[in-house]
């Protein structure tokens, strides 16, 4: 419930800085190229984070027992590491970006392309601090302390002072600095944080010699698999909308973010505040509460998914007209974007559902499993994207990912009611 709180008022600040986006840009070119650059400079360093903290908690779980010697040791040498490939991450970004633009970005107008350009300058350094934040909210779910849930809004509301605090919206110098000044604010905000709760700074060092690393470094190369193939489907995604014509990507993304504030409220705060749990359940021996634990808990999030997508799919128009349709944004952008977000919503059963089941596994060090998962999903939604997205526009890419998560729920029920070995969950 404290984390259902925390993204409540998070999903707030983030549905009033979508506002401001589209009172002040609506669907142009300037969202186009917000869009595509945010999710393609991000992808990887989401996906390294999102690896290391599956693989991270519970580690960081045991470590809390352990002396204060050797956690000093170990958290010191993985702020050194974030930190290193964290900055060599953002320096490729940069010089790779006008590579991207000619792989991934022809569809998008000249002037969009100017402008993704001038974003690589927030987002190439926004790599090294994604990676920072990331470790430092792993640090602090593992004590199951969620303000970090809180703190993932700091961007957003940097972002809607700074465009709303603008003289003009004609290109896209304050999503630029928004973007920048608020990813900075919120990992130094959030290693404080850290720091508090783990009682150390944890000094960086450049090693890898504290006796955590052979199991850490194992379960997150077997992680990274899957992580890396499912963090396609946001790149995947943006250059199948870029080939659909002019502004798809504006309209996909502004129905992919009101789909995230449904997705992150509910969902979100049990999957962040189910691992560490289970992940405690799981060290002191007592696999089948945890199973069970996890599988009734997943039924609940199926049922409140469908009631959410019902309702969601009547109130559809109304909910894009309430936070968009303003200033630039018309009624007719509103009709589009709602036509999207409906076919968005089928997906949230079965997103709702599997969070549960993906925390058990990973409190079970099942990793080799959710990897082959992982990328079974992947095939299935490039397919997908481009059967559907050629005869039913962007409303296809949503309908894609629909399918993608329902294979990943009848995947997961089936390998959960099968109990884990024993040598897998006492690693």
């Amino acid at each position: 419930m404290r984390v259902a709180f925390f993204l409540l008022l998070g999903k707030a600040a983030g549905a009033l800085k979508e506002m401001a986006v589209a009172y002040r840009y609506g669907i142009s070119d300037v969202v186009d190229a917000y869009q595509f650059t945010m999710t393609m400079a991000n992808w990887l360093p989401v996906t390294i984070v999102g690896a290391l903290s599956v693989v991270l908690i519970p580690v960081l779980v045991r470590t809390r027992y352990a002396e204060r010697v050797v956690r000093a040791r170990f958290l010191g040498e993985l702020q050194g590491m974030i930190i290193a490939v964290g900055t060599v991450l953002a320096v490729l970004t940069y010089l790779a970006w006008p590579w991207m633009l000619e792989l991934a970005g022809q569809g998008l107008s000249v002037d969009a392309r100017r402008m993704s350009s001038e974003l690589t300058l927030a987002f190439a350094p926004a790599a090294l601090l994604t990676l920072l934040t990331g470790i430092s909210a792993a640090r602090l779910r593992a004590h199951e302390r969620h303000i970090n849930t809180l703190l993932d809004s700091v961007p957003a509301v940097v972002i809607l002072v700074w465009v709303m605090l603008a003289a003009t919206a004609a290109d896209v110098g304050p999503l630029l600095w928004g973007t920048l000044v608020g990813y900075l604010i919120q990992s130094v905000w959030l290693l404080a944080l850290a720091k508090k709760a783990d009682g150390m700074w944890a000094r960086p060092r450049l090693s890898l010699s504290a006796p955590q690393w052979p199991d850490l470094v194992k379960a997150a190369g077997v992680m990274l698999i899957g992580q890396v193939a499912m963090s396609f489907v946001g790149p995947i995604d943006q250059y199948t909308a870029a080939n659909l014509g002019a502004n798809a990507n504006a309209t996909l993304g502004y129905a992919s973010r009101l789909l995230s504030l449904l997705l992150g409220v509910g969902a979100a705060s049990v999957g962040r505040a189910a691992l560490p749990v289970l992940a405690d359940i799981q060290s002191r021996g007592d696999r089948v509460r945890a199973r069970s634990t996890a599988l009734k808990w997943s039924v609940l999030m199926v049922l409140a998914g469908a009631v959410v997508t019902l309702v969601g799919w009547v109130l559809a128009p109304w909910g894009v007209a309430l936070l968009f349709e303003r200033g630039a944004f018309t009624a007719q952008n509103t009709d589009t974007v709602a036509h999207v977000l409906r076919w968005g919503l089928l997906q949230l059963p079965f997103y709702f559902g599997v969070l549960i089941l993906v925390q058990l596994l990973a409190s079970q060090n099942r990793y080799a499993i959710m990897a082959m998962i992982a990328v079974a999903n992947f095939i299935l939604k490039a397919a997908m994207n481009q059967v559907l997205a050629p005869i039913m526009g962007p409303a296809g890419i949503m309908l894609a990912t629909s399918m993608m998560y329902a294979l990943s729920y009848i995947c997961y029920v089936v390998v959960a009611l099968r109990p884990a070995p024993a040598a897998a969950t006492s690693s």
